[in-house]
């Protein structure tokens, strides 16, 4: 008996995507995992400048201090005597993380200090203020 081959019109070639697809969900569960996610307290405040200013390399707790007293941590604005319990629950989340306080620089000294405290108190021990850097150029 003889059989007779028949080439199908269309061509047979085909590109497997399968591992395509999985090479992309494991970067994406890569960077994912790698990435640091910056909370921002949610409000704007006018920093004061310094010239001694450090560049911080990582804040994932970022606490604002308004000129009117207002305390805000992840774009919420807390009473100061909420504070502690909200920072200890963020340090549950991140254990390592470090705090920056960003107050106005019209803010009352003593709410700032409450902050500090408050930080402190709920397990920072890495707490820090920030500052504008002051520009060169301007002769300062």
């Amino acid at each position: 008996m003889m059989r007779l081959h028949r080439q199908d019109e269309g061509g047979g070639a085909a590109i497997n995507l399968t591992p395509l697809i999985d090479m992309v969900f494991i970067l994406l569960i890569f960077f994912a995992v790698n990435s640091t996610f910056v909370k921002f307290p949610g409000v704007d405040v006018d920093q004061p400048v310094a010239r001694s200013t450090v560049v911080q390399q990582s804040a994932t707790i970022l606490i604002a201090v308004t000129d009117t007293g207002e305390v805000w941590i992840d774009r919420d604005q807390i009473d100061i005597r909420r504070l502690r319990g909200v920072i200890e629950r963020m340090f549950v989340e991140t254990p390592d993380a470090s705090v920056v306080i960003l107050s106005d620089q019209n803010s009352r000294t003593g709410i700032v200090v409450e902050v500090i405290d408050q930080a402190r108190l709920a397990g920072a021990s890495k707490v820090a203020l920030a500052a504008a850097a002051v520009d060169q150029g301007l002769g300062l």
